[in-house]
């Protein structure tokens, strides 16, 4: 455990360092670069392994108040993003096995959806978070905050699985995730319109209904389940909160109304529809107003 505790703080030194590892020179006779941001962020999301990414996304945020920012440097996309590890392997949608969680190896599928969600999410946050510029201080924070709350999420369900006798990357994941996050990778306001408001907000209708199905299933897994889940909805409101503000905080800044601008991102990038029911109010929670629900919902 303590040679695990200290390769994980030369890890995370390395990191701040621009990727060397700074501790290997005792001497110290060279300065180290001067940490960036975006730029770690962008290391944090090309990191395939995903305990090393968890980490790195929670010490990023936990150090990020001391970090300077280049807000208004372009920064070049690398090949192969994001960082992923070698598995799950990864199937379409389509291609996805069906499997009843009344089984225990039905229920542990399940659980490394959501768990894969979890990681996909650490993702997005980070690329939100390195891929922009131009954006308020606080915008940057305010990605770096979420990408720490879902490698906490992702960890959580992970040792769950693990508990369970299964580890992340056991059963096969899907594509989709991404999909939309690459679409989204010219223009921020289609970001914010359609990652967190469309995709992650989806979250907050499917919990509910999940956890319900989890009370059924009723062991003990389950229900340790149910209350990851509650954590995990709690979080996600915040974060389609967040969304929503740097949402807004765009289209006023460009002159544009919400509602109208929506409509148009999603039938332009091809947003997928949404399925009732809502969970009304975890959206008002997260900062959707009433007319915008109406809307929504008349559309599930």
């Amino acid at each position: 455990m303590i040679v695990r505790k200290a390769a994980a703080a030369s890890a995370r030194a390395g990191f701040l360092a621009g990727g060397k590892c700074i501790t290997d020179n005792p001497a110290m006779t060279a300065t180290p670069p001067v940490p960036e941001l975006r730029q770690l962020a962008l290391q944090a999301l090309m990191e395939p392994d995903s305990q090393q990414k968890v980490l790195l996304a929670q010490y990023l945020y936990a150090q990020a108040a001391t970090i300077f920012i280049a807000v208004n440097e372009t920064l070049m996309a690398p090949a192969g993003l994001p960082g992923c590890p070698a598995r799950p392997e990864l199937r379409t949608h389509l291609d996805m096995p069906k499997r009843s969680p009344f089984t225990a190896e039905g229920l542990a599928a399940l659980l490394h959806a959501v768990t894969h969600i979890e990681f996909n999410a650490i993702n997005l946050a980070l690329d939100a978070a390195w891929r922009f510029a131009g954006m308020p201080r606080a915008y940057y924070l305010d990605w770096l905050k979420v990408a720490a709350e879902e490698a906490r999420h992702f960890s959580l369900l992970r040792a769950q699985l693990q508990a369970m006798g299964y580890d992340y990357g056991d059963f096969a994941a899907h594509t989709g995730l991404w999909d939309m996050t690459q679409k989204t990778e010219g223009d921020v306001l289609a970001r914010m319109a359609l990652v967190p408001r469309t995709l992650e907000a989806r979250g907050l209708d499917a919990t509910p209904p999940m956890q319900a199905k989890l009370r059924k299933v009723g062991t003990p897994d389950a229900l340790r389940a149910v209350s990851i889940l509650d954590i995990i909805l709690r979080d996600e409101i915040g974060h389609v909160a967040i969304g929503n503000r740097w949402y807004r905080y765009l289209c006023a800044e460009r002159g544009l109304e919400p509602q109208a601008t929506y409509a148009v991102l999603a039938q332009a990038y091809g947003a997928p529809r949404l399925k009732g029911p809502l969970n009304l109010e975890a959206r008002r929670q997260a900062g959707f107003d009433d007319a915008e629900l109406a809307l929504l919902d008349a559309s599930a």
